[in-house]
């Protein structure tokens, strides 16, 4: 179970992941070293999985984002497999979800143009059988947040 500062540290790692672990520990109210061991254990369980540099997208030439509604008549353990493979192999692949509903799998892709989304469609359907694709391409972005709510992560007497 988090605690509240668990919380506020998981929030400010969240909103800059380079803050010094001195300053996170000032923020929370603790001296460095316990600080640094919450940090540690929240990587050990799981929690923090990993930290990253964000990048625009714009500016390395992958601004065009595509949502790919995929349906199929596949549904073999062996067909999942070969699917995620072929998934995994593309880089412009950026998210990968199994739906319910009309809709068996949404990919979203980042790419530079239609014509490098029509590149990737092509090394996917040559990889994997789909019975129906059907892709969008976003025309703005309203919202974009890599920061996950923790509204519902820490103690039950809040």
């Amino acid at each position: 179970m988090l605690d509240q500062v668990d919380l506020e540290i998981l929030a400010l790692l969240q909103e800059d992941c380079t803050i010094p672990v001195a300053e996170i520990g000032k923020q929370v109210g603790l001296s460095t070293t316990p600080c640094w061991r919450r940090i540690q254990k929240l990587e050990a369980d799981g929690v923090i999985e990993g930290r990253v540099a964000l990048l625009n997208a714009q500016k390395i030439n992958v601004g065009v984002t595509v949502f790919v509604f995929i349906s199929t008549r596949e549904h073999t353990k062996d067909w999942l497999a070969r699917f995620h493979a072929a998934v995994e192999e593309l880089p412009e692949i950026v998210e990968f979800y199994r739906m319910s509903g009309q809709v068996d799998y949404l990919l979203r892709l980042t790419v530079s143009d239609i014509a490098h989304y029509d590149s990737v469609y092509k090394q996917l359907i040559s990889r994997i059988e789909l019975t129906d694709v059907s892709s969008s391409f976003a025309m703005e972005q309203i919202k974009y947040t890599t920061k996950l709510p923790l509204d519902f992560a820490g103690p039950e007497d809040k």
